[in-house]
């Protein structure tokens, strides 16, 4: 039987966590001794790198990670935290938390029950699935649409408090409009309507189960790398969407994190944090103790640094298995945050840095010292972590045997987490959906076939030993460009210049030599090193050139690979420098090697060359463009019309880049070849499509140098 996932206990009724297994294990960071750096351990305690030490030397105590930047004032009502007023200004608090005197005013509520009467004639209940201090879910079914759907029912005022109309119908106008978010990773709100009593919020029905539910039940109550990245993943996307939108969400915790039986991952509650707080719950704070940052536990300002810090303390227990915050009250949870949390590493040994210092970073007490949006957050805690695909797939597997009716008969859930099933994802590809670094070896089987087809050529010229060894030497150097594209690209670039310099009177040679050299060095340096797809772009418009003797007419072919893999100012770099080096490697090709600088200049002063090469760097570029703005269409719903448009555009261009390659004899232009044009445009448009096929939609630019 599906679990309904939506279970939200009372947040004074969540039990403390027992500290005494850290009684004795990883060791301490002494506040007093964080001053001047609070990452750094106190170097009497640890002579040697804190990082190194083995767990059996940890007896001194859990090592936690302190803000000395934060201090907390006295206060006559209790603990309270407060940035330093050295520190600078963060971001501009969102609309939803600025005073609302210029709203218009709410009509009345309905009387008591009326709308719930309204609701039931269309939504038959069919059980109860949860009921805390704030509201409860009932599974109801939609008698219209013959559909499931889950009907949240919200008290309006505590029965211990007194709540404002004013306020109560302000914190409903934000709750609809935090409703209305539409987005593949926020549980989606079909209706919303309130009387005088309640609220009633109708969602779709998510068949699974919880975070806190699914932590629960598996071994270790933890995730694995690959589904904390999934879990993650999907949590920025869904926050980055709200936060652009100017919703803050307030009540990030694992029980509003929902899993389908299919790994999808959504987030659920937007809104609720503030009706809460308008009705009395949670402390008059609206969100859940122990996830709550120090600024909204004590009623000050807030903006999308909460949500991080909220993210950060649910991905920390998601991952540790331990809830560093959760307290029985405010007061407790809020000096739990002063003291720091316990360095991730020292529970998991294996945990990427990158991946820690992203934690602990907007973990801290002070929003000042965390990210400030939510994306930067993602990229920094995702760089190394898992692989999200692989991840929703092991979520899905175990997810599908915890909420069957025959659980009883299946294997533990934990079995499995390694084995690998397939299933097509359109954003990941054919093959992507089955090797994870299915582009990686694309691109190295692309760039190892184009660099062993230009050491081939370039072998010859130089009168290399005979055929079969300039046969073997080429298909080693291909091979070794295959594993590295920008080793690849490097050695073409010198060979040829080893070419012209041993080929051509050192005289005529000199000045293109010299400026050949420092403009491939930097374009190397700048792009090639970076971009193993820049190198791809280049060496497979050599080979293309040398292989039908003419550097241009296969231009489009090139230029729409490098926009599938890079940015559009770096394709467009990329194909520009591919068409200039293409232009003067055929050139010297087919002078055995002969080119003088004057040669070389009145080669590329041409527009036979300057136009069909200023018309791949627009097909480069415009092809990454089109493609990233389907990539975001994809993510928000939309329609891909930037595709089709490319799609029509390329073979546009190169005919449009034939007919202008010859501006003073345009009316002497072939039939034939404009068809050629027309036809190779084509070609390229159908390379995009079965670059999207095979490796799908997804813009990762991640392959450059991270170091």
């Amino acid at each position: 039987m599906p679990i309904f996932p939506f279970n939200i206990p009372d947040p004074q009724q969540r039990e403390k966590p027992s500290q005494s297994n850290l009684a004795s294990g990883p060791r301490t960071a002494s506040q007093s001794n964080l001053a001047s750096d609070p990452r750094t351990a106190s170097q009497s305690n640890h002579a040697s790198d804190p990082r190194t030490a083995s767990r059996s030397n940890r007896a001194s105590g859990p090592r936690l990670a302190s803000r000395s930047a934060w201090r907390r004032p006295a206060s006559p009502n209790g603990p309270a935290a407060v940035p330093s007023p050295a520190q600078p200004a963060g971001p501009a608090p969102f609309a939803s938390q600025a005073p609302h005197g210029g709203r218009p005013p709410i009509a009345p509520p309905p009387a008591a029950g009326s709308a719930a009467s309204s609701l039931l004639k269309r939504y038959r209940p069919l059980e109860t699935r949860a009921a805390g201090g704030f509201g409860s879910v009932e599974i109801c079914l939609d008698s219209r649409l013959q559909r499931r759907v889950a009907i949240k029912r919200m008290p309006l005022a505590s029965p211990d408090a007194r709540t404002p109309l004013e306020t109560t119908a302000t914190a409903l106008a934000e709750a609809r409009t935090a409703s209305m978010l539409q987005h593949p990773n926020i549980v989606q709100v079909i209706d919303f309507t309130y009387d005088s009593a309640h609220a009633y919020l109708v969602m779709e029905y998510v068949d699974g189960m919880t975070l806190e539910e699914f932590l629960q039940q598996v071994e270790g109550h933890s995730l694995t790398y690959d589904e904390a990245a999934c879990i993650a993943d999907a949590l920025v996307q869904a926050l980055s969407f709200a936060h652009e939108n100017g919703v803050l969400h307030l009540d990030i915790k694992p029980a509003n994190v929902l899993i389908d039986r299919n790994g999808h991952v959504k987030l659920a509650d937007f809104g609720m944090a503030m009706l809460a707080s308008a009705a009395g719950f949670g402390g008059a704070r609206g969100g859940t103790i122990g996830y709550m940052p120090p600024e909204q536990l004590n009623g000050e300002q807030v903006d999308e640094r909460s949500d991080i810090f909220a993210l950060a303390a649910v991905l920390y227990e998601s991952l540790c298995a331990t809830a560093p915050f959760r307290a029985g009250t405010p007061a407790d949870s809020l000096d739990r945050i002063i003291r720091g949390v316990l360095y991730p590493s020292d529970l998991l040994p294996d945990i990427p840095e990158a991946a820690e210092q992203a934690l602990l970073d907007a973990l801290s007490p002070s929003p000042y010292d965390r990210m400030p949006s939510v994306a930067e957050f993602g990229d920094a805690f995702l760089a190394r972590l898992g692989n999200p695909r692989e991840g929703r797939k092991s979520l899905a597997r175990i997810i599908t045997r915890l909420t069957s009716d025959d659980t009883e008969d299946t294997l533990d859930p934990t079995d499995g987490r390694g084995e690998r099933v397939w299933e097509l994802d359109p954003d990941e590809g054919y093959l992507g959906s089955r090797f994870p670094r299915a582009r990686e070896y694309a691109l190295g089987a692309v760039t190892g076939v184009a660099v062993a087809a230009v050491s081939w050529a370039l072998l010859g010229d130089l009168q290399v030993g005979g055929a079969a060894v300039r046969a073997i030497t080429a298909a080693g150097i291909g091979v070794g460009a295959g594993i590295a594209p920008q080793i690849g690209s490097a050695l073409a670039l010198a060979g040829w210049l080893m070419l012209i310099v041993n080929s051509t009177p050192l005289f005529e040679v000199l000045p293109l030599a010299v400026l050949a050299f420092c403009l491939m060095a930097a374009w190397w340096f700048v792009w090639g090193r970076l971009h193993p797809a820049a190198s791809t772009v280049l060496v497979t418009c050599a080979a293309l050139g040398l292989a039908t003797g003419d550097a241009m007419i296969l231009a489009p072919v090139s230029a729409v690979i490098g926009g599938f893999f890079l940015t559009p100012s770096v394709a467009a770099a990329a194909s520009g420098a591919g068409a200039a080096f293409a232009q003067l490697l055929v050139a010297s090709h087919l002078q055995a090697g002969t080119l003088g600088s004057l040669d070389a200049l009145m080669t590329l002063a041409t527009p036979a060359f300057l136009v069909p090469a200023a018309g791949a760097a627009l097909i480069a570029a415009g092809t990454s463009w089109a493609l990233t703005r389907t990539w975001e269409n994809r993510q928000k719903g939309r329609p891909a019309y930037p595709l089709t448009v490319l799609y029509l555009l390329i073979p546009l261009c190169a005919v449009a880049c034939r007919y202008l390659a010859h501006p003073m004899e345009i009316s002497a232009v072939a039939p034939a070849d404009a068809a050629v044009a027309l036809g190779l445009g084509g070609l390229s448009s159908i390379l995009v499509w079965l670059c999207i096929f095979a490796l799908g939609y997804k813009r990762d630019f991640s392959e450059g140098d991270r170091s």
